[in-house]
């Protein structure tokens, strides 16, 4: 039988002139909504959401009917007095014995604050300010009341003084981690899935892994917004079973580690205001929760891209905080193929072709729309082949098609249950784990290659996909126009007008070259010497493929990443290291979210530790006496500062003019990030501004330095 028409809450109680809304789900046809007294309050449809406003005092009955059944809701409309009671920020963190303050405007009357557990936090409120005194660690919640409303501020207690006598880092494995929004329903093709690394550094400049413990929390960010929770955003747990085979708990995500050998580790938890642990990983030396779930939707119901999360560094025997920082998680929904593939009555030809062969779906649930009409298009081309046939029997999905599967059998479809994808890579076993079937043709080959036919086209422009040279193309199913994935330094490359220097196609090429045979999607990637290397102008280029497409491989490896990582074969960005065991993505930052990035959280950790956003190029960041050396630094870097200037003499001159250049220009590779002040000797004192590039003509005369 098909799925039975339900409403949620079936009871409502709000305020005259407020808002609230009834979910609905599992409508069959066309939906309507009447409020029995609507000079009560009215109800209006959209989206599977019912909102309902109250209008005066009384009650009301709102009745939700589709084409076979109908529900009700309860209404009672009461009477509210107004306030505009604020409170800033919503959410406080801090350590035990420190203080932090709650402004508090447009309060009526008299004001309190109160402490949930007095035991964790104190509160005391004096002339518009609370002030929050930590405790002890742990987390508890400050209420502030005026005389018509409150507002609750969130606080974590940590557990001591951070000692200064480490750094550490942590980042986002990819740099933008997509899923397929709040339904899961009809298909998948990446579930909520997020990895977080750390690596903890002292002093000293050697990394630590033993005797701590690294922690991970949801905090705010710098405008508030706090995500603490997934389950409530989406209802992946209702058929993460079906799709995957697995059944972990809310908020606890899937974790493809182990699983091709058929023992899968455990998941780890949704970020919430109650620390979470991270696990020390010796094969690639930091520590990290792989497959965190969450979701680009904040508590607050916003949608925000790049959720916050703290790491917390601290010794195991004691307790004592050796380091914070704070990164990101980023993730979007907007792997998406609403653009061409929802129902519309537009007769453009970028929807036409789209079209399924006995028209669109038109699902009332506009996230299960757009993905029904693309398995009844799948269904129209495939279903009656062979292929189809054997693969369908193989995981046990209908003979009748796709989306008989989900509408007659109620099942899920999983896209990569027959469609290899690497992107399901368990880095435990070095494999992935959704091999596909052999004779249908992996995700991304699939996916790119269909897409890069002529008929494809763009919806606004109707112009075809692959001819478009520039991020808005990709953007139309990646994230995306409202995300902004390609955020990192080479994404903000302008030339003097103010164009984009470089997009998805510099890295990747045009959706051909990404769907070739001849490519492992996901695995064969443009490396980071592919434009940094002596050949380019400036040691930059814009592009690391060739006109075809293929990946350039230089001659040049002084910014190689790693042989043969993670696997021979492969050199991932991701997975290799360099100086002082530090993984690449540890100092410059993750794909896609380069330092310093366009969101403005993602270079707090940077700030923190040395300064100044980009990437960690400061000695100090992670040594309190900076070591003296010729080419021990990173990239085969010398020491920088006024320790430098007085041992270079000593060092051969061969190499220099590939960071310093051979005129007073300098380069790139040679300028310094904050302003420095250089004691030259003989030369004088040397006052270099943030941007300066420094040549060997910075103190000497040319031409023979």
């Amino acid at each position: 039988a098909a799925p039975v028409l339900t409403i949620s809450p079936s009871e409502l109680e709000i305020g005259v002139g407020d808002t609230a809304t009834i979910n609905v789900a599992n409508p069959n046809g066309k939906v309507s909504v009447k409020s029995s007294k609507a000079a009560v309050a009215s109800a209006v449809y959209g989206n599977a959401v019912v909102t309902v406003k109250g209008l005066k005092t009384g009650d009301t009955t709102v009745t939700v009917k589709d084409a076979k059944s109908n529900k009700k809701a309860k209404i009672k409309v009461v009477s509210r007095s107004s306030s505009s009671l604020s409170v800033s920020p919503g959410n406080i963190s801090l350590n035990v014995g420190a203080t932090a303050n709650i402004t508090v405007g447009n309060a009526s009357g008299n004001v309190s604050a109160v402490t949930g557990d007095a035991s964790v936090a104190g509160v005391s409120y004096s002339n518009g300010i609370a002030v929050v005194t930590g405790v002890k660690a742990g987390a508890t919640t400050i209420t502030i009341r005026d005389s018509k409303t409150e507002k609750s501020v969130a606080v974590t207690v940590l557990n001591a003084t951070v000692s200064g006598e480490y750094s550490l880092m942590a980042w986002n494995d990819l740099g933008m981690h997509c899923m397929d929004g709040t339904d899961f329903s009809v298909f998948s093709i990446l579930p909520p899935y997020n990895t977080l690394h750390a690596q903890l550094k002292n002093k000293s400049g050697k990394l630590v892994s033993t005797n701590v413990t690294l922690t991970y929390q949801a905090v705010a960010d710098t405008s508030g917004s706090i995500n603490t929770s997934s389950a409530d955003k989406t209802n992946f747990w209702s058929w993460v079973d079906d799709l995957f085979g697995l059944n972990p708990a809310e908020n606890v995500g899937v974790n493809l580690d182990g699983l091709a050998s058929g023992t899968p580790m455990a998941g780890n938890k949704t970020p919430s205001l109650t620390p979470a642990p991270m696990t020390y990983n010796a094969a690639y030396a930091w520590f990290e929760a792989e497959g965190i779930p969450v979701t680009p939707f904040d508590d607050a119901g916003n949608k925000n891209f790049y959720p916050t999360v703290k790491v917390v560094a601290k010794d195991t025997a004691s307790g004592t905080i050796l380091a914070t920082t704070t990164t990101t998680l980023p993730v979007s929904d907007e792997m998406t193929c609403k653009g061409c593939h929802a129902s519309t009555d537009a007769n453009d030809p970028a929807r036409s072709n789209a079209k399924p062969a006995g028209g669109w779906v038109f699902d009332n649930d506009v996230e299960k729309d757009w993905k029904r009409n693309i398995l009844k298009l799948h269904d129209d081309r495939h279903k009656a082949g062979a292929a189809f046939q054997a693969a369908a029997a193989s995981v046990g999905y209908s003979a009748n098609g796709l989306l008989p599967q989900v509408d007659d059998n109620h099942k899920p479809v999983l896209c990569v249950a027959c469609h290899a994808s690497n992107a399901y890579f368990d880095k435990e076993n070095k494999v992935s784990v959704m091999g596909g079937i052999a004779g249908i043709a992996p995700f991304t080959q699939a996916l790119h290659l269909k897409h890069a036919g002529d008929s494809v086209l763009d919806p606004i422009s109707q112009t075809p996909l692959n001819s478009i040279a520039n991020r808005e193309s990709c953007y139309q199913c990646h994230p995306g126009s409202k995300t902004q994935c390609l955020r990192g330094a080479m994404g903000k490359a302008v030339d003097s007008s103010g164009n984009s220097l470089m997009s998805c196609q510099s890295c990747h090429g045009d959706l051909k070259a990404v769907g070739s045979s001849a490519r492992q999607g996901w695995f064969e990637e443009p490396t980071c010497e592919s434009c940094h290397n002596s050949a380019a102008t400036g040691r930059r280029a814009t592009t690391g493929v060739d006109a075809n497409g293929k990946v350039i491989v230089p001659a040049d490896h002084t910014f190689a990443t790693n042989a043969n990582t993670p696997v021979p074969g492969l050199n991932l960005y991701r997975f290799s290291k360099g100086h002082g065991g530090l993984q690449c993505e540890a100092c410059h930052g993750a794909t896609h979210a380069e330092y310093p990035s366009s969101h403005a959280d993602e270079n707090l950790q940077s700030i923190a530790l040395q300064g100044h956003a980009g990437p960690i190029a400061e000695c100090s960041a992670c040594h309190t006496t900076v070591p003296n050396t010729v080419n021990g630094g990173p990239h085969g870097m010398h020491t920088t500062g006024n320790a430098w200037v007085h041992q270079h003499e000593d060092a051969g001159k061969s190499g220099c003019s590939y960071c310093h250049g051979t005129t007073s220009a300098g380069t790139p590779l040679s300028e310094v990030k904050v302003a420095k002040t250089i004691n030259a000797g003989e030369f004088g004192t040397k006052n270099w501004p943030a941007g300066y590039r420094v040549s060997c003509y910075s103190c000497h005369n040319g031409p023979n330095p």
